[in-house]
């Protein structure tokens, strides 16, 4: 007999391609049920089923979707909403969480100022620099999993704060899923970069790894954050990561740290 969605027994799940019930003489699942259901969501966040910002249906219709009980459904929201994939709001639902609502729109942004924080600041004031297309260098192509010669597009902007211009930042973005991005359209839009890729492209990005260390700036980078040759400099490398582990952005920042510190957050 088939578990209902409240059945403590969670053996099966839907028949839209879900895991079949399990038996004595079956594989066993390598990965937990609510891992499984986990994927299934996150699938259909991949295929823009529900758009950010959008709400995802409730833990008893999603239950009743994938055949499983309702905990093994919130046991892979609560994880889903860890990861800022999904925001949980008290009396309305579950939404797909979104780089244009404030709680989510720096969390790749680590640097804070050393009094008050960064809401203090306001947001960033930004310089487009230059944004032009390209053909992906090596190492380019190696961070992003494209072959090399395939077509990238450059951003060069610098964001200043209270005026003063503290990050440099070269990004490389492939060029198929940002076809028609320009730079007028990244001075025109007001809101975070990531929610432009949202609404205008349909990429959204969930994860981030980075690499940091100090270097010294050459001339131009001197000329472009107004420093002299001999400040220190903390550079950060993060790649970008939409769903299913797919690098999306590679992104070099120089940070200017005399009035603000890199804050990251271990657990």
């Amino acid at each position: 007999m088939q578990p209902t969605p409240n059945s403590p027994d969670d053996h099966a799940l839907g028949n839209a391609g879900e895991v079949a019930p399990t038996s004595a003489s079956a594989t066993p699942a390598f990965s937990p049920l609510y891992q499984q259901i986990k994927g299934l969501i996150m699938n259909s966040l991949q295929a823009s089923e529900w758009k950010p910002g959008e709400a995802i249906p409730s833990e008893m219709e999603l239950a009743v979707r994938y055949r499983v009980s309702q905990g093994t459904v919130r046991k892979a929201i609560d994880e889903l909403a860890a990861e800022n994939l999904v925001v949980r709001r008290q009396g309305k639902g579950t939404f797909v969480a979104t780089h244009a609502e404030r709680q989510v729109q720096y969390r790749f942004l680590k640097l804070f100022p050393d009094h008050g924080d960064a809401s203090s600041e306001g947001p960033a004031q930004r310089q487009i620099v230059d944004c032009k297309r390209l053909r992906a260098s090596a190492d380019v192509a190696r961070s992003l999993n494209l072959r090399t010669g395939d077509a990238v597009l450059q951003v060069r902007r610098v964001l200043s704060f209270s005026k003063a211009p503290t990050i440099l930042e070269d990004l490389w973005l492939p060029g198929g899923p940002f076809k028609g991005l320009t730079a007028e359209r990244l001075t025109d839009y007001h809101g975070p970069m990531y929610a432009l890729f949202e609404t205008e492209f349909g990429v959204r990005m969930v994860r981030a790894q980075e690499k940091l260390r100090a270097v010294l700036p050459d001339e131009v980078q001197c000329a472009l954050l107004k420093i002299t040759p001999h400040t220190p400099l903390l550079s950060v490398e993060r790649i970008a990561y939409t769903y299913n582990d797919t690098p999306m952005e590679l992104r070099r920042g120089l940070y200017v740290t005399d009035q603000h510190y890199y804050r990251n957050e271990l657990s």
